[in-house]
């Protein structure tokens, strides 16, 4: 590979290499360790979002029944609406809010006098026209600082209004990204809704799906799948998720987690409640799927459970098989760069590699050191300053609802054959040479793609377009661009024909700036020339 790590390191300063060089790591085959979950330097281009992000955008917002409340100005509000395309599907009679803007709108007047008064009123509005089942409220960086108290608001309007309302801290400084918001919104959810409803599922067999936000229909597809193999999904964190579905999810027999940094808290929060196993799970490739519903099945352990997701899985390959083969032999031995969020860039190695294409470079915008190493890791992190600002809950086992699924004997033996309780990271399915990078700036992606030049770069908005003018084809993971699902079966060929389409049609490799052969600034020094 043409490019090293140290030629990403080499035109920093002094202050800057120090930061950065234990967040740029070349594998070489070994185990490596890499420093996360740490503050970006200021004034450097990082592609994280803001702890507000984190709660609101990600974790909260998808709910299509919950009215969200951005108290905070208009901009934070408009920023976290609909950019993430988080579909979801309005059940009769029931509403569905994912396509509005609610916000406070805080003014200048409003920062200087307080803006709690503005808050209850924008709660009575809201009650009053649209008749929420739950009123979330998130606040932004002004409110932290003028001292609003979102949960004394929240409380005061549920005396109101006979619902359930919930204030959020998450304002955007606190922690180092989005990850802290994560957490904060996990918390929340976990205190005042988990565990307040009582409709038990239908089916022995049934899951919550954890860390799915409904991108393109990805949980859709995966709650598809699932149903076809005989498994009830009881709840979807959160995407097309609901308030009523959130109250049941400590019924379900089983939690499965697909973006393993968003929601892992509540994963471990409920296992220490309730008793309810997790287990890693990707959806996004043919082989990963693969894995992932025999995993389910022989987590359950019924015989005809695991005969009914082979014929699934054997019904689900002949009907794209033809065409991942067409698409396969216009896309092997093509290369990837991928730097996403959550478990992203994880689980989109697993389906390029289905499609005959490798990861040379990847990372992720917020992630701790055990999503990339795994999670044996999480006893050796030290926890700094920032991560002690987020409240971390303490458990206690309900006697009356906690259960085993297993006995201690047979949580042994799947222990060996399943990843159960655990996810052994991303750094492990990637190969020697490659460059993982944690925290990605402008300036590294334009080195990279300079030095190990990849045919195609998965990542954000933020940078989507700088990468196109480079003349590498973008395709950026938080909207699909307008496409989806990627998830399954039908995701994989869905995806495959997109990467397809941009690199059979690479239009920016024809595009010549207009600043490579003249200059776009012209600068005259008195009693000088005029120099470019």
């Amino acid at each position: 590979m043409p490019v090293k790590r140290d030629n990403l390191l080499e035109k920093y300063s002094a202050k800057l290499y120090k930061n950065r060089k234990e967040h740029i790591v070349q594998l070489d085959g070994e185990d490596a360790k890499i420093a996360a979950n740490t503050r970006a330097v200021p004034g450097v281009m990082t592609a994280r979002g803001c702890c507000y992000a984190g709660c609101k955008g990600v974790v909260v917002g998808p709910l299509k029944d919950v009215c969200v409340i951005t108290h905070g100005p208009i901009g934070c509000s408009f920023y976290s609406w609909g950019t993430r395309r988080n579909k979801a599907r309005v059940e009769e009679g029931e509403q569905n809010f994912t396509s509005y803007c609610f916000s406070t709108d805080m003014q200048e007047s409003d920062i200087v006098f307080g803006g709690e008064k503005k808050l209850e009123k924008a709660i009575d509005e809201a009650v009053a026209l649209f008749h929420p089942k739950c009123v979330m409220i998130c606040s932004t960086c002004p409110i932290g600082l003028i001292g609003d108290d979102v949960q004394a608001v929240a409380k005061r309007a549920e005396k109101k209004h006979g619902i359930k309302a919930i204030g959020f801290s998450c304002e955007g400084y606190k922690g180092v990204s989005q990850s802290a918001g994560h957490h904060i919104a996990n918390n929340g959810l976990m205190r005042e809704i988990i565990g307040t409803g009582d409709r038990a599922p239908e089916n022995i067999f049934s899951v919550n799906i954890l860390g799915e936000y409904n991108i393109g229909g990805d949980g859709w597809e995966e709650e598809r799948l699932l149903k076809r193999c005989g498994i009830e999904v009881v709840s979807i964190f959160t995407g097309d998720g609901s308030y009523e579905s959130l109250q049941n999810a400590h019924l379900a027999k089983l939690n499965i987690v697909m973006c393993h940094r968003s929601i892992n808290y509540i994963a471990e929060m409920i296992k220490e409640k309730y008793g309810i196993d997790w287990i890693k799970v990707n959806f996004i490739g043919v082989k990963a799927t693969i894995r992932s519903l025999r995993e389910i099945a022989k987590y359950f352990g019924d015989p005809a459970l695991v005969e009914r997701v082979e014929e699934v899985i054997a019904d689900e390959l002949s009907l794209i098989e033809d065409e991942m083969e067409s698409i396969r032999l216009k896309l092997a031995g093509k290369t990837a760069g991928i730097f996403s969020g959550g478990s992203r860039s994880h689980h989109y190695q697993m389906l390029l590699a289905d499609l005959g294409m490798e990861t040379v470079i990847a990372g992720y915008e917020f992630a701790h050191r055990d999503d990339y190493e795994g999670r044996e890791v999480i006893p050796f992190i030290k926890e700094d300053a920032d991560n002690r600002n987020i409240e971390v809950l303490r458990i206690q086992k309900d006697e009356g609802m906690y259960r085993k699924f297993h006995s201690p004997e047979k949580m042994e033996v799947l222990k060996d054959e399943i990843e159960l309780d655990r996810y052994g990271g991303m750094m492990r399915d990637m190969d020697a040479g490659d460059i993982v990078v944690d925290d990605y700036n402008h300036f590294e992606t334009d080195e990279l793609i300079k030095g190990v030049k990849p045919d195609i770069f998965f990542s954000g908005i933020k940078d989507k377009h700088s990468i196109q003018k480079a003349g590498v084809v973008s395709r950026q993971m938080h909207s699909y661009d307008y496409s989806g699902p990627y998830a399954g079966f039908n995701g994989a060929v869905i995806f495959g024909r997109d990467v397809a389409m941009a690199l059979c049609t690479n239009a920016w490799t024809l595009v010549k700036p207009p600043w490579h052969d003249e200059p776009m600034l012209v600068g005259e020094l008195t009693g000088g020339e005029s120099h470019a």
